[in-house]
C-alpha cells in the first residue's frame, strides 16, 4: 500500500507524521519512507539512515545537429513548455524547461534530433531501524523538480508499505508525487491560513480521486472551523495532535516524537488500519 503524506502549505507538520508513522509501522512488515520534497528534503535528519546507494539522476534533453536540421520549426511547435525557439538559419534550446518528453524527436522530419542526458540531481538510499529509506535533492538553480520526483517514485518497493512525503501546495510536483497512490493523509492545522490551503489540497485529490483523511496537528491552537469542514464534506478526522511543549521539542532535537512518547505508537497504528479499512469497503 502507498500511503501519500501531503498539506496544501508548508509547515503544518508533514514530514513529523510520515516519519512517526513509518516508525510505528515497523512491527507490521516491511516499511519503505520515500521523501519526494526533492527541494527541501528533510526526513533523513529525523531518520538518520545510513545511505547504502547514492546515484545521479538524469532528464534526457534534446541535441540537435546543425547539419542535418533544415529549421522547418515543427520541433518547436510540438513542444508543450516551449523549450525549443527556431530561427531562420539557427535554433535556441531552453534545457531547463524542457520536460524529456521526447516528442520533438519523433516529430523531427530529418532525423536531426537526438537525445543527451543532463543531470538534475542525486538520489539517495538507505536504512534506518528497519525502515528502507530513499530521497532526492534537486540540484540548486533547477526550474523543474517533477522529473526527479518521478525518478525517487521509481525505486518504490511495492511489496512494503509505503510512505511517501510529499512537497506542500498543489502544484506540478504534488501531483506527480500523489499519482498512484492508495490513499492520502492530509495534514493541515487549525487555523484560517490551514483551512485555506486544505481546501485546494482536497479539491486537488478530488479531481485526482484518490482517498483521503485529515490529520489535525497543533490542536487546540486556533478554531474547530477545519472539523466543521471535514464533518461538511464527510472526510474523515484520523487523528488530532494536540499543541504539545513535549512534542515540541522533541522535534526541535530532530527526534521523532513515538521514540519518546510511545503511547502515540499505537495511535498511527490505528490510522494504518483504518486506512486498510477504507480500501477494502
Amino acid at each position: 500500500m502507498i500511503i501519500s503524506i501531503a498539506s496544501g502549505k508548508g509547515g503544518t507538520g508533514k514530514t513529523t507524521i510520515a516519519v512517526n508513522l513509518a516508525l510505528s509501522l515497523i512491527d507490521a512488515g516491511g516499511v519503505q519512507i520515500i521523501d519526494c520534497d526533492v527541494e527541501e528534503p528533510n526526513v533523513h535528519i529525523f531518520l538518520k539512515p545510513e545511505i547504502t546507494e547514492r546515484k545521479k539522476a538524469f532528464i534526457p534533453v534534446p541535441d540537435i545537429d546543425k547539419e542535418k536540421c533544415i529549421y522547418c520549426g515543427k520541433c518547436a511547435k510540438a513542444c508543450e513548455f516551449n523549450a525549443i525557439a527556431i530561427l531562420p538559419d539557427n535554433f535556441m534550446l531552453f534545457k531547463e524547461l524542457c520536460h524529456g518528453c521526447g516528442l520533438c524527436t519523433m516529430v523531427c522530419p530529418e532525423n536531426a534530433i537526438t537525445e543527451k542526458n543532463r543531470e538534475i540531481g542525486v538520489i539517495e538510499k538507505g536504512i534506518s531501524d528497519g525502515i528502507e529509506f530513499v530521497h532526492g535533492t534537486l540540484n540548486i538553480g533547477e526550474a523543474m523538480s517533477s522529473p526527479l520526483i518521478s525518478a525517487v517514485k521509481d525505486e518504490i518497493d511495492r511489496d512494503e508499505t509505503v510512505i511517501i512525503d510529499a512537497p506542500p501546495g498543489a502544484a506540478c510536483p504534488v501531483i506527480e508525487t500523489l499519482h498512484a497512490s492508495d490513499y492520502c493523509i492530509l495534514v493541515t492545522e487549525p487555523t484560517p491560513f490551514g483551512l485555506y490551503d486544505l481546501k485546494i489540497a482536497v479539491e486537488l485529490l478530488e479531481k485526482l480521486k484518490i482517498p483521503h483523511g485529515v490529520i489535525i496537528n497543533r490542536d487546540g491552537i486556533g478554531n474547530d472551523e477545519t472539523e466543521k469542514f471535514c464533518n461538511e464534506k464527510k472526510i474523515p478526522i484520523l487523528l488530532k495532535i494536540p499543541y504539545d511543549k513535549r512534542i515540541a521539542e522533541t522535534y526541535s532535537r530532530g527526534i521523532p516524537f513515538v521514540l519518546e512518547m510511545p503511547e502515540w505508537k499505537n495511535k498511527f497504528k490505528e490510522i494504518f488500519e483504518k486506512i486498510k479499512y477504507e480500501k477494502r469497503k
